[in-house]
């Protein structure tokens, strides 16, 4: 089975890349578009470097040239390695080996680092600290160093110190400041797992001194691991206000060191690793009894990469691209609206309860490590998509832990901020004192407390102004027609007289690349694809044109101006999904049409039935006609579908959530 998957992998990369190929005007060398790869990759621009290499690897195919079907597979690998699939970067990387070429050196070496980074990252050292000492032996001169200071990190890791410190001591000295910076770091991690703080403080601040001045910005970046390093060296000596003080400062500089970089996906991978930065300034000071500083941080490390993108957008001044406070945050909520923020730590689930009157911090009675939850929310979430009857049991068990401890008022509206997996999970459908969330509370999501608190300020009310989209004219092989779609447009258009709307042929992208920017409510109902290497390339798909494919990408949508529209609905399949970064962001329509103007999104978080949208969304766009708010019209849909027996499992009215703006109104 695993090397047929492999082989279905390889196969339709291979496919994209001739596909590719194809349409290029300009048909380079094979060796090229391994040039491409890597830079790409270096760039954070993933997709883009797996659809270099994809070519690269249609090439080697063509060609019967195994020197570059190893390179190929090789950069496919490195691609698949950043994005965090790894268990594509090690089936790529195993291909690689079995083509090392005319120079093994080139794959053979780099193939199996990635082998051993893939099992560093699970946590399997031993055989981490074996793929790297082959990948040592067979490597170049020139990245042997980088191999051995993976090494030197992994045996600290899985406490062979007296070895880390041989292997670290027998690297030479690089050339490259950034290199010397790193290795310098290491040296300070190992000082530390040695029980030799203040040493470890001596060498950190010598870090943080170093001058590492270059294009890239890594003397920021190493000033900040370097405060980092002192702040963990001060709380092993017992000072930790200071360490506090410390880390404090090591995450201003972290934002410094983001700002820096270009392409978003390299920042999202930049800030996925210093989160652990960020959890353990929110438990240390949690620890130190400053439950809202711990909040601040909380709401910092969750908004900055989306107020990055919303920063340049006319409706957001620049001003207002940093995450809000608690005290401005408190003072913008309504008497009987109540924000509660989830942060799932490595070792327990913590959360806060806002109000206008205060800021409480939640005390779970179980600690729900982030694993657990993990396995919790795909539990359910299969449980839900498979229709299991016994999902009133389990809706009542996560209630009674996610929701309980709360003690959230009957018929306060709750604006929940989830993190890491319990971006997946419905809340809506949790049960709580015998009764589903949505039957007691009007509910709505936001990414970050300060992001829904500036869109409900930006667009407090909408003009009746409909684009709808629906059923467009897709090739069959790719994806089957939605007759229920189009019926689903037209029946929710009638409340909104003047609509604009476009079916089948005339679904096209063109179509919606024009009207929408001049819309203030869109509709699009159509399939959608999830990508899940990069879901800033996942897809809603539009009416084909001239015989090929027509897609809107998520990265295509941060790019619109899309300040006018006040609500996108996005009535698909798993439109609300895409991949949820260490930074808590999840990659996809959510974060595109947010970071394009959007105020307010509904997406869906699984496969959906179409009767049973089609009465969810004529309902609640029934609703918004006749003046009700967003959240409330959402309320009402959602126990509309529930009120059916026939429709009563949550599958059926759960899936679409009301993310940002809960406070829209459409004027009468």
């Amino acid at each position: 089975m695993g090397r047929l998957q492999d082989a279905d992998t390889a196969l339709s990369l291979a496919a994209e890349g001739a596909a590719l190929y194809s349409r290029e005007r300009v048909k380079l060398d094979g060796y090229a578009y391994c040039s491409q790869a890597v830079q790409l990759a270096d760039l954070g621009e993933l997709r883009q470097s797996a659809r270099a290499a994809s070519m690269a690897l249609h090439v080697a195919l063509e060609t019967g040239n195994p020197d570059l079907l190893g390179k190929a597979y090789r950069d496919l690998a490195i691609a698949f390695s950043y994005a965090g699939q790894l268990e594509r970067a090690e089936q790529f990387a195993n291909l690689a080996l079995k083509y090392p070429g005319l120079d093994p050196t080139q794959v053979n070496g780099p193939a199996r680092k990635i082998l051993g980074d893939v099992r560093a990252r699970q946590g399997r050292y031993a055989e981490a600290i074996a793929y790297y000492d082959q990948a040592s032996g067979e490597s170049s001169g020139r990245f042997r160093p980088l191999v051995q200071a993976s090494l030197a990190n992994t045996l600290i890791q899985s406490g062979d110190l007296v070895r880390a410190r041989t292997t670290l001591e027998a690297i030479p000295e690089p050339e490259s400041p950034a290199q010397r910076a790193q290795l310098q770091r290491t040296r300070g991690k190992l000082l530390l797992a040695e029980q030799q703080p203040a040493q470890a403080l001596a060498v950190y601040r010598q870090l943080a001194d170093m001058p590492v001045d270059d294009a890239a910005g890594d003397g920021v970046f190493y000033r900040a691991w370097a405060l980092d390093g002192m702040s963990r060296s001060q709380a092993a000596m017992g000072n930790e206000a200071e360490a506090a003080a410390s880390l404090d400062e090591a995450l201003g500089e972290f934002e410094r060191a983001r700002a820096r970089f270009r392409s978003d996906e390299f920042k999202m991978g930049l800030f996925s690793d210093v989160q652990d930065v960020f959890e353990r300034a929110i438990a240390l000071h949690d620890r130190l009894g400053q439950a809202e500083r711990a909040f601040d941080i909380s709401e910092r490390s969750r908004s900055r990469a989306l107020l990055d993108s919303i920063a340049g957008r006319a409706s957001v001044g620049s001003g207002e691209a940093t995450a809000m406070d608690v005290q401005a945050l408190r003072a913008g909520l309504a008497p009987d609206e109540t924000v509660v923020a989830y942060h799932t730590l490595p070792d327990r689930l913590v959360a806060w309860v806002l109000t206008r009157d205060g800021v409480r911090e939640v005390r779970f009675p179980t600690a729900l490590p982030r694993s657990d939850l993990i396995r919790l929310v795909e539990a359910y979430r299969n449980a839900l998509i498979g229709r299991n009857p016994n999902i009133v049991s389990a809706s009542d068990q996560i209630g009674r832990l996610l929701l309980a401890p709360l003690q959230l008022a009957d018929s306060r509206r709750v604006i929940i901020v989830p993190h890491g997996p319990l971006h997946y999970l419905p809340f809506q459908a949790l049960r709580l004192d015998g009764k589903y969330l949505i039957e007691r509370n009007p509910v709505s999501l936001a990414p970050s407390v300060s992001i829904a608190a500036r869109l409900a300020a930006h667009a407090p009310l909408a003009q009746p102004n409909l684009l709808g989209i629906g059923n467009p004219t897709v090739d069959p092989s790719v994806a089957i027609p939605l007759p229920g779609a189009e019926r689903e447009v037209r029946m929710l258009a009638q409340d909104f007289p003047g609509s604009r709307l476009f079916f089948g042929a005339q679904a096209t992208l063109s179509n919606f690349d024009e009207f929408a920017p001049q819309s203030q409510l869109v509709h699009v109902a159509a399939h959608a694809l999830v990508d899940t290497l990069d879901p800033l390339h996942s897809k809603v798909l539009f009416t084909d044109g001239n015989g090929q494919p027509a897609y809107l990408e998520a990265k295509d949508v941060m790019g619109m101006q899309l300040d006018h529209v006040s609500l996108l609905a996005l009535s698909a399949c798993e439109s609300g999904l895409g991949r949820v970064e260490n930074g808590d962001e999840v990659l996809g329509f959510t974060r595109a049409f947010l970071s394009a103007g959007t105020s307010s999104l509904l997406a869906s978080l699984w496969p959906v039935s179409d009767a049973s949208t089609e009465k969810l969304m004529t309902r609640f766009y029934g609703d918004l006609a006749n003046g009700q708010n967003a959240q409330d019209a959402m309320r009402d849909a959602q126990r509309a579908v529930l009120a059916n027996p026939a429709t009563a499992h949550p599958y059926y009215w759960a899936p679409f959530n009301l993310i940002g703006n809960w406070r829209l109104r459409v004027l009468q």
